[in-house]
Parts: structure tokens; C-alpha cells; sequence
């Protein structure tokens, strides 16, 4: 409850209904030392600088912006606490409302409070030591009151201490981009509908993007080009490279299909797409010479991608491990990796602003030589009776190969570990009503042919195939999202759509995990 009251002030000055701002309950999963640096131009353009304490952002407007420079003290007003799913907010606030302008993302980290141990305390004392880990703020800051008088004690100052980070003459207007989306308050203000990005789960539900795809004229283009030229997409360059190259040969039963198709795909699908991608850390399959030859996996961004995209920066990777990863932001981005020779993508099951706590229970039923199609169908119906009994909500995916998949969304509160406990205590209680179906096995010489329940994806940077992912087979299939009530289909096959079909289903059927996006879900204890 001491959330809610202390937004009070927040959600007065707000109508909800013309605003996609977060209206904030006080409640949900926090870390509890989220810092975020907003800049804002509203009717005078200002940085907020929020920092996450008792469930809210106790947030400070700083006209020119925090800076590394310690010879220099920034004026900062004290505003009202906001909510902390308004951390991830970027987009436009319309016109007329509180606060109307656009807001990027500027930085963003965690904090930690040094010379207290009730940074609460310190605040209403009106003087806050205070460490920064950002991607551009860091090192040792100062909050302090100027004192109290006529404004209630709202005027304050914001310096940065003599450390190892200071750095004189550093002005954050040098730095207009945002870390989140990589553009510009420009930017997002010509485009918010392509900016609505939502870095923090519980933002999700509120704050949607909607992605453009190809228009018909940016379609055309792409055809008319020759091996190679420059497409114009998406507000970006895309240099294309090898067009005509055949990527999954023909047979008698399925066409040729080249890269040009490939990025024509991702390029449509991403509006549907993106919603599983965006905010996550990508790990890809590639086969820049196509499926007739060994694909390899890549983690980490090439030297030669462009500036455009989104890069997110793994700073617990050990020695020798990715350092920087891409994180997939609009559909251009998808355009370029199917030029890159991408042909599967898996996104990471948690968020880069949060990358210790999954927002996905992910079951993997992977068939063995003996597994029927009716035995891989029963197994998956009887994950969802265990979510029914479980007062859970997931859907299936058929894997656009042989197996089914079950995703099940989460609060990003819990750990690898409890998640991965979690879901094994529920596939071994049904891998025991079906014991002639499963085997437990790790290696699949071992499985007597039998199918495996595999509930050991879930674990950091180990990931599934994303939903609407083409798989490197012949005939380009792809992995497809489902309703429950589909697998009573006799035509249902594993791999039974592909680029050349997933249009006319998505027009038909929509999007099934489309009701997953956002939803928190608390995991009961087993």
C-alpha cells in the first residue's frame, strides 16, 4: 500500500485514458536498485533522474542534465514519486496531458546508496551519497537540499564526487541518444508509434508497439533490385548482399526459396515477431551458404553491423565469453540479420534490463525416433492440465521441425534456478502418468527412442527457437504459436507452415500468444 499512496501526487496530474505512461500500482517484482535518467521534452526540455526506492521511482527533474564533470552542480527539483514500471517508458505523451512531449530512455542501470543504510532517511534529510552503474552515468553522485522554504524543499543540487569516473567538461547534450533504442528525442517524436518500447515487464500490458512492416512500394523495391543494392526500409539503409543465393534448395515437394524471400519474410512478419524479441539479448543460427551446408551458432554482434542497431553490452561475461550481444528493436533489424544469413533466432527468456530473472517457463517436448504423432499430442494436452490444475495460463508452439513447446509467462521474479526447479518438479509429474512415452536420458542414444520432457532450457543464455522463427529445413518451415484447442486437429503436423503460409494464417487466426505479452504470472509452490 505505501506504493499507491506515495503515487498519489503522480496519477492526480494524469488522465490514463489519453496517456500510454504506466499508471502504477505500487505492486509487482522490483530489484530495488533500478536508476533510470529520462530525457524529456515537455514544454521545457529537462533530464528526470529516478531512483527505484520502496517499490517507487523517487525522481528528481534536472533541467541540464546530470554530468561527469565535478567542478560543476546541476539544479535538480524533487517531483513527485513515479511509478516503476516508467522506467521503461519512450515515446510521445500526447499533447495537452501532464508532462506532454517525447521521453527517451538516456541511461539507465542500477544505483546504490554509500554512507547510509536508509537512503529513505537520507532523502528527507536532504543529503543522498550515491553510486551510479550505467551505460553513461557512473561513479560517486550527491543529491543535497538547498533548504526548505516557499517550494516545500523541492530545489536541490546534483554534483558528481572526485573519482575515477569524474571527467571534466563531460556534458550529457554530447550524448543525445537513447540507451534503450538508439535514437534520438528527434527521432522518437517523428515515429512514437515504432518508439512505444516496454524494457520492464510489468510496462507490457500498458505500453504496446506497434511495428510497421514492409509497405507495398518497400516490397516492390526489394524485388526490384538486382544480387546485390541498397533498401530503403524502415526509416534505415540496408546494404543487401547475394539476394539470388538459393538458401533451402528445391524438391519435388518444396521450391527453391533465396535470401531475398528470407528477408521479405522477417521483414513482414516482424510486427508480429518483434513483441517476443524486443528488450532480449540474441543468439542466432546462421547459414550464410543455406541449409546444405553445417550452420554455426553466433552470439556476438560483427564489427561491420551498423550503428543502428541496438547492441547490449553482457557485463558478467567472463573471459573469452560474448561480450556484445544484438537486441532485436525493429523490423529492419530483422531484415538485416536474414541478410547476415540468420536463418534461426532465439531470444534470450529474460530481458537485458533484468537478465537474472526470466519472464518465461519454457517446456520443450522433443520426440524421439519412436514418438508418434498422437503420443507427442498427448503429451503436450497433458501440460496443459497441469496448468489448468495449476491456475496457469500457457499456450504451445509446434517447433516447425518434429516437436511442441509449451511457454508459460512469468513475473521476472525468480531465478534460473528456481524456474528450472520448478519446471522439472511439473515435467516429471507428467512424465510419471506416461512412463512408456519418456525417458529422462540426456543423450538421445540412450532414450530407446522414447521422447524426453526437457525442462533444462531454462537456464541463463540457453534458449529455445523464437515464435514465428524460420527453421533451417527444406521448405523454410517455421515455428508457429498455437491455440490449446488446435492439437485436436487431425492435419496438425509440427511443421506444417511455412514463410510461404504463415501470412495467410496470421490474417486468419492471429496471433495465439498474443494474450501471453505482458501477462505476470506467480509460479504456486509444488
Amino acid at each position: 500500500m505505501a506504493g499507491r499512496r506515495r503515487l498519489d501526487e503522480y496519477q492526480a496530474k494524469r488522465d490514463f485514458t489519453k496517456t500510454g505512461e504506466p499508471a502504477g500500482d505500487g505492486g509487482g517484482p522490483g530489484t530495488g536498485d533500478l536508476f533510470v535518467v529520462q530525457r524529456h521534452r515537455a514544454r521545457r526540455q529537462h533530464y528526470d533522474l529516478r531512483l527505484e526506492l520502496d517499490g517507487v521511482l523517487v525522481s528528481w527533474a534536472v533541467p541540464k542534465g546530470p554530468t561527469l564533470d565535478p567542478d560543476v552542480r546541476r539544479m535538480a527539483v524533487h517531483v513527485e514519486d513515479h511509478p516503476r514500471e516508467y522506467a521503461a517508458f519512450e515515446g510521445v505523451i500526447p499533447a495537452g496531458e501532464y508532462g506532454g512531449g517525447d521521453v527517451i530512455v538516456w541511461d539507465t542501470g542500477t544505483w546504490t546508496p554509500v554512507e547510509t543504510d536508509d537512503p529513505a532517511k537520507a532523502i528527507e534529510n536532504g543529503n543522498l551519497h550515491f553510486d551510479l552503474f550505467g551505460e553513461k552515468l557512473t561513479g560517486r553522485f550527491v543529491l543535497v537540499r538547498k533548504g526548505r522554504g516557499d517550494d516545500e524543499g523541492k530545489q536541490w543540487l546534483l554534483l558528481h564526487k572526485h573519482d575515477e569516473h569524474a571527467q571534466k567538461g563531460w556534458d550529457p547534450e554530447d550524448y543525445p541518444k537513447s540507451v534503450k533504442s538508439g535514437r534520438t528525442n528527434e527521432e522518437v517524436a517523428a515515429n512514437p508509434d515504432a518508439e512505444w518500447h516496454g524494457d520492464r515487464p510489468a510496462a507490457e500490458a500498458e505500453v504496446r508497439t506497434r511495428h510497421a512492416g514492409p509497405s507495398p512500394k518497400e516490397l516492390d523495391a526489394l524485388d526490384s533490385l538486382g544480387a546485390k543494392g541498397t533498401w530503403q526500409f524502415g526509416g534505415h539503409k540496408l546494404a543487401l548482399t547475394n539476394l539470388d543465393k538459393v538458401l533451402f534448395p528445391g524438391n519435388g515437394e518444396n521450391p527453391a526459396i533465396t535470401k531475398r524471400e528470407l528477408i521479405a519474410y522477417y521483414a513482414t512478419v516482424a510486427p508480429v515477431m518483434l513483441p517476443y524479441l524486443e528488450g532480449r539479448p540474441l543468439n542466432t543460427h546462421r547459414f550464410p551458404d543455406g541449409i546444405g551446408k553445417a550452420g554455426f551458432w553466433q552470439k556476438g554482434v560483427p564489427t561491420h553491423a551498423p550503428k543502428w542497431l541496438r547492441q547490449w553490452h553482457y557485463r558478467a561475461a567472463g573471459e573469452g565469453e560474448t561480450q556484445y550481444y544484438l537486441v532485436p528493436d525493429s523490423p529492419a533489424a530483422l531484415a538485416w540479420l536474414a541478410n547476415y544469413g540468420a536463418l534461426e533466432l532465439h531470444a534470450w527468456t529474460s530481458k537485458a534490463s533484468d537478465v537474472e530473472h526470466p519472464t518465461w517457463v519454457l517446456f520443450d517436448i522433443d520426440p524421439g525416433p519412436e514418438t508418434a504423432l498422437e503420443d507427442l499430442l498427448l503429451l503436450a494436452r497433458l501440460h496443459r492440465t497441469a496448468l489448468e490444475h495449476l491456475d496457469l495460463t500457457g499456450r504451445p508452439k509446434v517447433t516447425g521441425q518434429r516437436g511442441i513447446q509449451v511457454w508459460v509467462p512469468i513475473e521476472p521474479r525468480y531465478t534460473y534456478e528456481e524456474t528450472r526447479a520448478w519446471a522439472e518438479t511439473v515435467s516429471r509429474t507428467i512424465g510419471r502418468t506416461v512412463p512408456e512415452l519418456v525417458s529422462w536420458e540426456w543423450a538421445k542414444t540412450k532414450r530407446k527412442g522414447l521422447a524426453r520432457l526437457d525442462y533444462t532450457q531454462n537456464v541463463l543464455n540457453k534458449t529455445l527457437v523464437a515464435p514465428y522463427s524460420v527453421r533451417p529445413h527444406p521448405g523454410a518451415p517455421v515455428s508457429v504459436p498455437l491455440d490449446w484447442d488446435e492439437l485436436d486437429d487431425p492435419d496438425l503436423r509440427p511443421d506444417g507452415w511455412t514463410i510461404h503460409t504463415v501470412a495467410d494464417r496470421l490474417r486468419d487466426k492471429g496471433d495465439p500468444f498474443a494474450p501471453l505479452l505482458g501477462m505476470a504470472q506467480r509460479l504456486p509452490e509444488l
